[in-house]
Protein backbone atom coordinates (compact mmCIF):
# COMPACT_ATOMS: atom_id res chain seq x y z
CA UNK A 1 0.00 0.00 0.00
CA UNK A 2 3.05 2.13 0.72
CA UNK A 3 4.03 1.59 -3.06
CA UNK A 4 0.61 2.39 -4.80
CA UNK A 5 0.59 5.68 -1.90
CA UNK A 6 4.24 6.35 -3.74
CA UNK A 7 3.24 5.82 -7.28
CA UNK A 8 -0.14 7.37 -6.97
CA UNK A 9 1.68 10.78 -5.12
CA UNK A 10 4.17 10.61 -8.26
CA UNK A 11 1.65 11.22 -10.38
CA UNK A 12 0.10 13.59 -9.33
CA UNK A 13 3.27 15.71 -9.00
CA UNK A 14 3.84 15.17 -12.75
CA UNK A 15 3.64 18.09 -15.26
CA UNK A 16 0.48 18.57 -17.48
CA UNK A 17 3.00 17.74 -20.33
CA UNK A 18 3.54 14.44 -19.21
CA UNK A 19 -0.48 13.48 -18.27
CA UNK A 20 -1.19 14.54 -21.71
CA UNK A 21 2.08 12.83 -23.25
CA UNK A 22 0.86 9.64 -21.09
CA UNK A 23 -2.56 9.82 -22.15
CA UNK A 24 -1.66 10.15 -25.92
CA UNK A 25 0.05 6.91 -25.36
CA UNK A 26 -2.85 5.55 -23.70
CA UNK A 27 -4.83 5.62 -26.55
CA UNK A 28 -2.46 4.55 -29.31
CA UNK A 29 -1.11 1.48 -27.61
CA UNK A 30 -4.60 0.33 -26.88
CA UNK A 31 -5.02 0.75 -30.86
CA UNK A 32 -1.84 -1.24 -31.28
CA UNK A 33 -2.47 -4.51 -28.98
CA UNK A 34 -5.91 -4.48 -30.42
CA UNK A 35 -4.29 -4.92 -33.74
CA UNK A 36 -0.95 -7.06 -32.81
CA UNK A 37 -3.36 -9.95 -31.46
CA UNK A 38 -7.04 -9.48 -33.92
CA UNK A 39 -5.53 -8.19 -37.71
CA UNK A 40 -3.37 -11.91 -38.44
CA UNK A 41 -6.75 -13.45 -37.37
CA UNK A 42 -8.90 -11.37 -39.62
CA UNK A 43 -6.70 -12.00 -42.44
CA UNK A 44 -7.17 -15.12 -42.15
CA UNK A 45 -10.67 -14.90 -41.71
CA UNK A 46 -11.22 -13.23 -45.06
CA UNK A 47 -9.45 -16.82 -47.14
CA UNK A 48 -5.95 -15.71 -46.95
CA UNK A 49 -3.36 -18.18 -46.08
CA UNK A 50 -0.27 -18.27 -43.65
CA UNK A 51 2.05 -16.73 -46.33
CA UNK A 52 -0.42 -13.90 -46.98
CA UNK A 53 0.10 -13.11 -42.58
CA UNK A 54 3.90 -13.46 -42.86
CA UNK A 55 4.29 -11.21 -46.20
CA UNK A 56 2.28 -8.24 -43.81
CA UNK A 57 4.00 -8.89 -40.58
CA UNK A 58 7.26 -8.55 -42.73
CA UNK A 59 7.11 -5.76 -45.01
CA UNK A 60 5.39 -4.23 -42.04
CA UNK A 61 8.31 -4.70 -39.28
CA UNK A 62 10.65 -3.71 -41.94
CA UNK A 63 9.11 -0.33 -42.89
CA UNK A 64 8.86 0.18 -39.51
CA UNK A 65 12.83 -0.43 -39.32
CA UNK A 66 13.39 1.42 -42.20
CA UNK A 67 11.93 5.06 -40.64
CA UNK A 68 14.15 4.54 -37.37
CA UNK A 69 17.26 6.39 -38.47
CA UNK A 70 15.29 9.11 -40.64
CA UNK A 71 12.83 9.63 -38.07
CA UNK A 72 15.24 10.09 -34.96
CA UNK A 73 17.38 12.79 -37.60
CA UNK A 74 14.49 14.41 -38.21
CA UNK A 75 13.27 14.69 -34.65
CA UNK A 76 16.59 15.96 -33.68
CA UNK A 77 16.29 18.71 -36.06
CA UNK A 78 12.56 19.64 -36.03
CA UNK A 79 9.74 19.20 -33.64
CA UNK A 80 8.87 16.34 -32.30
CA UNK A 81 5.36 17.64 -31.06
CA UNK A 82 4.65 18.18 -34.67
CA UNK A 83 6.07 14.29 -35.77
CA UNK A 84 3.85 12.58 -33.01
CA UNK A 85 0.93 14.31 -33.63
CA UNK A 86 1.59 13.35 -37.87
CA UNK A 87 2.24 9.81 -36.47
CA UNK A 88 -0.83 9.22 -34.04
CA UNK A 89 -2.81 10.78 -37.25
CA UNK A 90 -1.69 8.90 -39.97
CA UNK A 91 -1.34 5.39 -38.11
CA UNK A 92 -4.65 5.97 -36.65
CA UNK A 93 -6.23 6.58 -40.43
CA UNK A 94 -3.80 3.62 -41.36
CA UNK A 95 -5.80 1.17 -38.69
CA UNK A 96 -9.40 2.38 -39.64
CA UNK A 97 -8.32 1.71 -43.89
CA UNK A 98 -7.21 -1.65 -42.51
CA UNK A 99 -9.41 -2.50 -40.69
CA UNK A 100 -12.42 -2.80 -43.61
CA UNK A 101 -10.12 -2.47 -47.33
CA UNK A 102 -9.53 -6.71 -48.37
CA UNK A 103 -8.01 -6.47 -51.56
CA UNK A 104 -4.13 -7.68 -51.49
CA UNK A 105 -2.62 -4.93 -52.72
CA UNK A 106 -4.57 -2.72 -50.11
CA UNK A 107 -3.57 -5.03 -46.98
CA UNK A 108 0.35 -4.46 -48.04
CA UNK A 109 -0.20 -1.22 -48.48
CA UNK A 110 -1.49 0.07 -45.47
CA UNK A 111 0.80 -2.50 -43.65
CA UNK A 112 3.52 -0.10 -44.97
CA UNK A 113 1.73 2.65 -43.96
CA UNK A 114 0.99 1.54 -40.70
CA UNK A 115 4.79 0.71 -39.93
CA UNK A 116 6.40 3.88 -41.32
CA UNK A 117 3.86 6.12 -38.69
CA UNK A 118 3.96 3.82 -35.92
CA UNK A 119 8.05 4.24 -35.92
CA UNK A 120 7.53 7.51 -35.17
CA UNK A 121 6.50 7.16 -31.84
CA UNK A 122 8.56 4.37 -30.95
CA UNK A 123 11.71 6.17 -31.52
CA UNK A 124 10.59 9.75 -30.67
CA UNK A 125 8.71 8.73 -27.04
CA UNK A 126 11.85 9.01 -25.10
CA UNK A 127 13.60 11.83 -26.33
CA UNK A 128 10.85 13.58 -26.42
CA UNK A 129 10.33 12.53 -22.13
CA UNK A 130 14.03 13.43 -21.55
CA UNK A 131 13.88 16.97 -22.76
CA UNK A 132 10.26 17.54 -20.72
CA UNK A 133 11.67 16.45 -17.52
CA UNK A 134 14.78 16.79 -15.01
CA UNK A 135 17.36 14.45 -15.06
CA UNK A 136 16.37 13.15 -11.76
CA UNK A 137 13.16 12.30 -12.46
CA UNK A 138 13.98 10.40 -15.75
CA UNK A 139 14.12 6.68 -14.36
CA UNK A 140 11.20 7.01 -12.61
CA UNK A 141 8.96 8.31 -15.35
CA UNK A 142 10.44 6.05 -17.91
CA UNK A 143 9.34 2.96 -15.52
CA UNK A 144 6.09 4.65 -15.26
CA UNK A 145 6.32 4.81 -19.16
CA UNK A 146 7.51 1.57 -19.67
CA UNK A 147 4.71 0.17 -17.43
CA UNK A 148 2.18 2.36 -19.08
CA UNK A 149 2.77 1.07 -22.84
CA UNK A 150 2.48 -2.84 -21.58
CA UNK A 151 -0.56 -1.91 -19.50
CA UNK A 152 -1.85 -0.37 -22.42
CA UNK A 153 -1.17 -2.97 -24.49
CA UNK A 154 -2.79 -5.75 -22.84
CA UNK A 155 -5.80 -3.71 -22.46
CA UNK A 156 -6.10 -3.51 -25.55
CA UNK A 157 -4.97 -7.20 -26.73
CA UNK A 158 -7.48 -9.02 -23.76
CA UNK A 159 -10.16 -6.31 -24.35
CA UNK A 160 -10.82 -6.67 -28.06
CA UNK A 161 -10.83 -10.29 -28.09
CA UNK A 162 -13.43 -9.84 -25.54
CA UNK A 163 -15.56 -7.12 -27.00
CA UNK A 164 -15.12 -9.47 -30.39
CA UNK A 165 -16.65 -11.98 -29.08
CA UNK A 166 -19.06 -10.24 -27.24
CA UNK A 167 -20.11 -8.87 -30.72
CA UNK A 168 -20.66 -12.28 -32.09
CA UNK A 169 -23.48 -13.61 -29.48
CA UNK A 170 -25.59 -11.05 -31.12
CA UNK A 171 -25.31 -12.83 -34.06
CA UNK A 172 -22.54 -10.63 -35.82
CA UNK A 173 -20.78 -12.70 -37.96
CA UNK A 174 -16.99 -13.21 -37.36
CA UNK A 175 -15.25 -11.02 -40.03
CA UNK A 176 -17.97 -8.14 -38.83
CA UNK A 177 -17.28 -8.47 -35.66
CA UNK A 178 -13.06 -8.45 -36.19
CA UNK A 179 -14.12 -5.47 -38.31
CA UNK A 180 -15.74 -3.13 -35.98
CA UNK A 181 -13.19 -4.08 -33.31
CA UNK A 182 -10.21 -3.38 -35.77
CA UNK A 183 -12.13 0.14 -36.36
CA UNK A 184 -12.11 0.89 -32.72
CA UNK A 185 -8.39 0.45 -32.43
CA UNK A 186 -7.99 2.39 -35.06
CA UNK A 187 -10.38 5.39 -33.64
CA UNK A 188 -8.39 5.39 -30.20
CA UNK A 189 -4.95 5.31 -32.23
CA UNK A 190 -5.94 8.60 -34.07
CA UNK A 191 -7.41 10.25 -30.92
CA UNK A 192 -4.20 10.17 -29.78
CA UNK A 193 -3.06 13.42 -31.55
CA UNK A 194 -5.33 15.46 -29.26
CA UNK A 195 -3.93 15.13 -25.86
CA UNK A 196 -0.68 15.75 -28.08
CA UNK A 197 -2.38 19.53 -29.60
CA UNK A 198 -2.17 20.54 -25.69
CA UNK A 199 1.35 19.69 -25.11
CA UNK A 200 3.93 23.34 -24.92
CA UNK A 201 7.00 21.81 -26.17
CA UNK A 202 9.91 23.13 -24.91
CA UNK A 203 13.09 24.69 -27.69
CA UNK A 204 15.63 22.28 -28.19
CA UNK A 205 18.78 22.52 -25.42
CA UNK A 206 21.73 22.43 -28.44
CA UNK A 207 23.96 21.67 -25.85
CA UNK A 208 25.21 18.47 -23.53
CA UNK A 209 24.05 18.47 -19.96
CA UNK A 210 27.91 18.13 -18.91
CA UNK A 211 28.80 21.47 -21.22
CA UNK A 212 25.76 23.47 -19.71
CA UNK A 213 26.89 22.38 -16.31
CA UNK A 214 30.90 22.56 -16.53
CA UNK A 215 31.71 25.21 -18.84
CA UNK A 216 35.32 25.33 -20.50
CA UNK A 217 36.13 29.06 -21.65
CA UNK A 218 39.33 27.56 -23.40
CA UNK A 219 37.98 24.87 -25.89
CA UNK A 220 36.01 27.09 -28.54
CA UNK A 221 32.11 26.42 -29.67
CA UNK A 222 33.10 24.58 -33.00
CA UNK A 223 35.48 22.07 -31.31
CA UNK A 224 33.30 21.69 -28.09
CA UNK A 225 30.86 20.53 -30.59
CA UNK A 226 32.97 18.24 -32.21
CA UNK A 227 34.52 17.01 -29.13
CA UNK A 228 30.29 16.26 -27.75
CA UNK A 229 29.65 14.81 -31.49
CA UNK A 230 32.22 12.24 -31.34
CA UNK A 231 31.34 11.30 -28.01
CA UNK A 232 28.09 10.80 -29.02
CA UNK A 233 28.35 8.39 -31.79
CA UNK A 234 31.07 6.45 -29.82
CA UNK A 235 28.64 5.73 -27.31
CA UNK A 236 25.71 5.33 -29.50
CA UNK A 237 27.80 2.59 -31.16
CA UNK A 238 28.99 1.12 -27.85
CA UNK A 239 24.86 0.51 -27.01
CA UNK A 240 24.13 -0.63 -30.48
CA UNK A 241 26.14 -3.38 -30.61
CA UNK A 242 25.10 -4.62 -27.05
CA UNK A 243 21.01 -4.53 -28.50
CA UNK A 244 22.74 -6.28 -31.51
CA UNK A 245 23.29 -8.86 -29.26
CA UNK A 246 20.17 -8.79 -26.89
CA UNK A 247 18.21 -8.79 -29.54
CA UNK A 248 19.68 -12.01 -31.95
CA UNK A 249 19.38 -14.07 -28.25
CA UNK A 250 15.55 -12.56 -27.67
CA UNK A 251 15.16 -13.00 -31.81
CA UNK A 252 15.42 -17.14 -31.43
CA UNK A 253 13.53 -17.32 -28.21
CA UNK A 254 10.70 -14.68 -27.59
CA UNK A 255 8.87 -14.40 -31.24
CA UNK A 256 8.27 -18.37 -31.02
CA UNK A 257 7.26 -18.44 -27.03
CA UNK A 258 3.39 -19.41 -28.10
CA UNK A 259 4.83 -22.11 -30.65
CA UNK A 260 7.49 -23.50 -27.80
CA UNK A 261 4.30 -23.99 -25.15
CA UNK A 262 1.80 -25.97 -27.28
CA UNK A 263 4.45 -27.33 -29.52
CA UNK A 264 5.73 -28.63 -26.38
CA UNK A 265 3.11 -29.21 -23.93
CA UNK A 266 0.35 -29.08 -26.33
CA UNK A 267 -1.53 -26.29 -24.18
CA UNK A 268 -4.47 -24.22 -25.90
CA UNK A 269 -3.73 -20.72 -27.37
CA UNK A 270 -6.01 -19.21 -24.75
CA UNK A 271 -3.99 -20.76 -21.89
CA UNK A 272 -0.91 -19.69 -23.91
CA UNK A 273 -2.44 -16.05 -24.03
CA UNK A 274 -3.64 -15.88 -20.54
CA UNK A 275 -0.23 -16.63 -19.98
CA UNK A 276 1.95 -13.97 -22.35
CA UNK A 277 -0.22 -11.53 -20.64
CA UNK A 278 0.27 -12.57 -17.25
CA UNK A 279 4.34 -12.07 -18.68
CA UNK A 280 3.44 -8.97 -19.36
CA UNK A 281 1.44 -7.79 -16.09
CA UNK A 282 4.65 -8.88 -13.95
CA UNK A 283 6.58 -6.89 -16.35
CA UNK A 284 4.79 -3.81 -15.35
CA UNK A 285 5.24 -4.99 -11.81
CA UNK A 286 8.93 -5.15 -12.07
CA UNK A 287 9.66 -2.01 -14.11
CA UNK A 288 7.91 0.27 -11.16
CA UNK A 289 10.11 -1.67 -8.66
CA UNK A 290 13.07 -1.26 -10.81
CA UNK A 291 13.89 2.27 -10.03
CA UNK A 292 14.49 1.69 -6.44
CA UNK A 293 17.15 -1.19 -7.02
CA UNK A 294 19.15 1.12 -9.35
CA UNK A 295 19.20 3.76 -6.41
CA UNK A 296 20.70 1.50 -4.46
CA UNK A 297 23.19 -0.18 -6.81
CA UNK A 298 23.55 2.39 -9.45
CA UNK A 299 21.46 2.26 -13.16
CA UNK A 300 24.37 -0.12 -14.48
CA UNK A 301 24.64 -2.47 -12.05
CA UNK A 302 20.58 -2.84 -12.12
CA UNK A 303 20.61 -3.51 -15.46
CA UNK A 304 23.02 -6.34 -15.44
CA UNK A 305 21.40 -7.86 -11.85
CA UNK A 306 18.41 -8.11 -13.96
CA UNK A 307 19.80 -9.65 -16.72
CA UNK A 308 21.51 -12.45 -14.92
CA UNK A 309 19.24 -13.24 -12.35
CA UNK A 310 16.74 -13.94 -15.44
CA UNK A 311 19.26 -16.40 -16.78
CA UNK A 312 18.33 -19.46 -14.68
CA UNK A 313 14.64 -18.62 -15.66
CA UNK A 314 15.29 -18.82 -18.81
CA UNK A 315 17.02 -22.17 -18.78
CA UNK A 316 14.70 -23.57 -16.85
CA UNK A 317 11.89 -23.25 -19.31
CA UNK A 318 13.77 -24.32 -22.33
CA UNK A 319 14.87 -27.68 -20.60
CA UNK A 320 11.80 -28.79 -18.08
CA UNK A 321 8.92 -30.87 -19.40
CA UNK A 322 6.32 -29.67 -16.60
CA UNK A 323 4.18 -27.18 -18.10
CA UNK A 324 3.90 -25.77 -14.74
CA UNK A 325 7.84 -25.00 -14.17
CA UNK A 326 7.98 -23.81 -17.62
CA UNK A 327 4.81 -21.48 -16.96
CA UNK A 328 6.49 -19.80 -13.92
CA UNK A 329 9.92 -19.76 -15.66
CA UNK A 330 8.62 -17.93 -18.74
CA UNK A 331 7.11 -15.11 -16.25
CA UNK A 332 9.89 -14.16 -14.15
CA UNK A 333 12.42 -14.17 -16.90
CA UNK A 334 9.95 -11.64 -18.65
CA UNK A 335 9.64 -9.27 -15.55
CA UNK A 336 13.55 -9.69 -14.87
CA UNK A 337 14.84 -9.08 -18.63
CA UNK A 338 12.23 -6.80 -19.74
CA UNK A 339 12.55 -4.71 -15.91
CA UNK A 340 16.09 -3.17 -17.38
CA UNK A 341 14.71 -1.38 -20.17
CA UNK A 342 13.91 1.68 -18.88
CA UNK A 343 16.73 1.92 -16.92
CA UNK A 344 18.93 1.11 -19.87
CA UNK A 345 17.32 3.88 -21.77
CA UNK A 346 17.97 6.06 -19.15
CA UNK A 347 21.39 5.61 -19.32
CA UNK A 348 21.39 6.31 -22.87
CA UNK A 349 19.42 9.25 -22.94
CA UNK A 350 21.93 10.81 -19.88
CA UNK A 351 25.16 9.53 -21.93
CA UNK A 352 24.60 11.57 -24.95
CA UNK A 353 23.58 15.04 -25.96
CA UNK A 354 20.34 16.57 -26.58
CA UNK A 355 20.75 16.96 -30.19
CA UNK A 356 21.49 13.39 -30.64
CA UNK A 357 18.82 11.63 -28.74
CA UNK A 358 16.53 10.55 -31.38
CA UNK A 359 19.52 8.89 -33.68
CA UNK A 360 20.80 7.25 -30.45
CA UNK A 361 17.11 5.86 -29.98
CA UNK A 362 16.21 5.25 -33.17
CA UNK A 363 20.09 3.61 -33.96
CA UNK A 364 19.76 1.20 -30.56
CA UNK A 365 16.46 0.00 -32.02
CA UNK A 366 17.13 -0.50 -35.62
CA UNK A 367 20.01 -2.86 -34.08
CA UNK A 368 17.99 -4.88 -31.82
CA UNK A 369 15.30 -5.27 -34.44
CA UNK A 370 18.28 -6.84 -36.94
CA UNK A 371 18.63 -9.12 -34.43
CA UNK A 372 14.75 -10.28 -34.67
CA UNK A 373 14.90 -10.16 -38.39
CA UNK A 374 17.83 -12.31 -38.85
CA UNK A 375 17.04 -15.08 -36.48
CA UNK A 376 14.05 -16.56 -37.76
CA UNK A 377 15.35 -19.25 -40.50
CA UNK A 378 18.46 -20.23 -37.93
CA UNK A 379 15.85 -20.78 -35.05
CA UNK A 380 13.02 -23.12 -37.55
CA UNK A 381 16.14 -24.64 -38.62
CA UNK A 382 17.31 -26.05 -35.05
CA UNK A 383 13.94 -26.63 -34.08
CA UNK A 384 13.40 -28.66 -37.41
CA UNK A 385 16.34 -30.59 -36.95
CA UNK A 386 16.76 -31.92 -33.18
CA UNK A 387 12.82 -31.85 -31.94
CA UNK A 388 10.59 -29.81 -29.85
CA UNK A 389 12.63 -30.83 -26.56
CA UNK A 390 16.17 -30.33 -28.08
CA UNK A 391 15.61 -27.87 -30.76
CA UNK A 392 14.44 -25.26 -28.28
CA UNK A 393 16.98 -26.21 -25.76
CA UNK A 394 19.51 -25.33 -27.57
CA UNK A 395 17.82 -22.19 -28.79
CA UNK A 396 17.11 -21.40 -25.27
CA UNK A 397 20.64 -22.05 -24.00
CA UNK A 398 22.41 -19.58 -26.85
CA UNK A 399 19.66 -16.95 -26.01
CA UNK A 400 21.36 -17.45 -22.59
CA UNK A 401 25.15 -17.10 -23.75
CA UNK A 402 24.67 -14.16 -25.61
CA UNK A 403 22.60 -12.53 -22.90
CA UNK A 404 25.33 -13.02 -20.55
CA UNK A 405 28.05 -12.01 -22.86
CA UNK A 406 25.62 -8.42 -23.08
CA UNK A 407 25.95 -8.52 -19.70
CA UNK A 408 29.23 -8.38 -19.38
CA UNK A 409 29.71 -6.11 -22.02
CA UNK A 410 27.21 -3.46 -20.62
CA UNK A 411 29.21 -3.76 -17.58
CA UNK A 412 32.52 -2.94 -18.31
CA UNK A 413 31.55 -0.48 -21.16
CA UNK A 414 29.52 1.84 -18.80
CA UNK A 415 30.43 0.88 -15.31
CA UNK A 416 32.54 4.06 -14.75
CA UNK A 417 30.51 7.68 -14.39
CA UNK A 418 29.81 9.55 -17.74
CA UNK A 419 32.59 11.72 -17.29
CA UNK A 420 35.13 9.21 -16.99
CA UNK A 421 33.65 6.51 -19.49
CA UNK A 422 34.16 9.70 -22.47
CA UNK A 423 37.68 9.55 -22.31
CA UNK A 424 37.79 5.43 -22.89
CA UNK A 425 38.75 3.91 -25.96
CA UNK A 426 36.01 1.95 -27.11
Amino acid sequence: MRYIHQVKKGWNNLSPNIKLFFLANVLFQIGGGMFSVLYNLYIQDLGYGDTMNGRVVGIQSFATALMFIPVGLLGDRTSRKRLLIIGALFSGLAFIGRSFLISEPSLLTLAVCSGLFASIFQVLAIPFLAESIPVKQRLRIFSYFSSLVLASQVLGSMGGGMLADLLQTFSINRVSSLQIVLAIGGIATLAAFIPLLFIVEKPHVVQSEEEEQTPNPIVQPAQSATISLKSDYKMIAQFAIIQLIIGIGSGLVVPYLNLYFTNRFSVSLSAVGILISLGQIMTIISMLIGPSLAAKVGPVKAVVCFQILSLPFLLLTGFTNMFAIAAVGFLFRQALMNAANPIQSTVLIERVSDKSRGIANSITQTAFMLGWAFMGSIQSYLVTTYGHYWGYAITFSITGGLYVTAAALYYFMFRKPHQQTATESF
